[in-house]
């Protein structure tokens, strides 16, 4: 596949995906739009598109990241299963390849350390005008390519054999309702349960009192 071949396949999957949105009966694009942006809000306040956050988190020095990811992975396992049970929304379920998801965790680790920064909160930073971020992201879509490229030769062969879609829902059968709250509840608690540490770039200090700065040592905080 050459490099017009596959921004030609890039956009057909971006045409497909707006389709999706439309078809499946939840909602109108401009809605996705208004998700994104309350979506983008909530990054730019927690402060997790910065650096010092996801960077912070590999370091065991920040977080702030673990905290909001366990909440929100919590909240919306009992929320979705609620919605899905009232018939608002559906299983989008993926197979479980133990292989490719080892290697391509270890991979994507790697990534966020080194960059800090996720898919989710790169394109926040790229609208805030951060170079680097940019750069990180042609290189994630030059990576891409040559996943599409070398996927049947190569990538296929790595990823091991599919293990099938097994939920928790599946596993528990009747007794689901009880395990989905379970499940999500014990997140939440975990969420709050972890300290909170947080790791100030120079533009969040600046921000701060005196008071609250952990880089001042003052006569009121004594």
């Amino acid at each position: 596949m050459h490099i017009s071949e596959y921004f030609d396949f890039v956009l057909s999957r971006t045409e497909q995906m707006y389709s999706i949105v439309q078809n499946e009966g939840h909602g109108p694009v401009w809605l996705v739009f208004v998700i994104g942006i309350i979506f983008g809000g909530i990054i730019q306040y927690s402060r997790v598109d910065k650096f010092e956050k996801i960077a912070g988190f590999a370091m065991m020095k920040d977080t702030i990241v673990p905290k909001m990811l366990f909440f929100a992975i919590g909240l919306t396992s009992i929320l979705l299963y609620m919605e899905i049970k009232m018939g608002w929304a559906s299983y989008h379920i993926k197979p479980i390849i133990l292989q490719g998801l080892i290697l391509g965790g270890i991979i994507f680790g790697i990534g966020m350390a080194i960059l800090g920064k996720c898919p989710g909160t790169g394109p926040i930073s790229i609208a805030e005008g951060r170079i680097d971020v940019l750069v990180g992201a042609i290189g994630g879509i030059f990576g891409g390519y040559l996943f599409t490229k070398y996927y049947d030769s190569f990538f296929h062969p790595l990823m091991g054999e599919s293990l099938g879609k097994t939920t928790l829902v599946d596993v528990t059968d009747k007794y689901a309702p009880e395990a989905v709250f379970v499940f999500g509840m014990v997140l939440i608690v975990i969420a709050f349960a972890i300290p909170k540490m947080e790791l100030f770039d120079e533009a969040d200090l600046v921000q701060l009192d005196a008071r609250e700065r952990p880089d001042v040592e003052s006569e009121e905080k004594k």
